[in-house]
């Protein structure tokens, strides 16, 4: 049995070799060099002391991650967040970011927060499901806004308020 729990510096190898898989492989991550796990670190230790920064794990084994960050620094944006679940590739379409997903969702509600958003590169079939499973409508898509392995990359956006 798999347990949600909050994500520790400890946890930063795994997170960040599921990442890089992303990084590496896909579009999904706009990102294009590995992530140390050291940095991966200090992301968690600074997202953490705000926002929920979750793992789902199965005997020691880290099998994905979610996160929330905040949507933009204005003040009046404190209520709206993003949202951001990786699974591991050697763990897909086993229940793993669904689960995080509620799980990350209700710990948002429970700190009365009121907008998640997610930003997905296009196309990504498997992350529109999750989202609209999760109740999340797509609200904008922006063309060939990122470049990466030498083709343009769109992005959609899809929201969820909480309330």
């Amino acid at each position: 049995m798999s347990l949600i729990r909050p994500a520790t510096a400890a946890d930063a190898p795994a997170i960040a070799a599921i990442y890089n898989h992303y990084v590496a492989t896909t579009t999904i991550s706009f990102e294009e060099e590995p992530v140390s796990a050291g940095e991966m670190a200090g992301r968690i230790e600074s997202v953490g002391a705000k926002l929920p920064w979750l793992v789902c794990e199965q005997d020691g084994v880290v099998l994905g991650y979610a996160y929330a960050t905040p949507w933009r620094v204005r003040s009046a944006y404190r209520f709206s967040v993003e949202s951001s679940v990786y699974v591991s590739p050697e763990h897909p379409r086993k229940g793993v970011g669904t689960r995080l997903y509620r799980e990350l969702l209700d710990q948002l509600r429970a700190r009365g927060l009121h907008m998640v958003i997610g930003g997905i590169a296009q196309p990504n079939e498997a992350s529109v499901a999750l989202h609209e499973s999760m109740g999340f409508r797509k609200v904008a898509h922006f063309s060939e806004v990122g470049m990466k392995f030498g083709r343009w990359v769109d992005v959609g956006y899809w929201e969820l308020k909480l309330a």
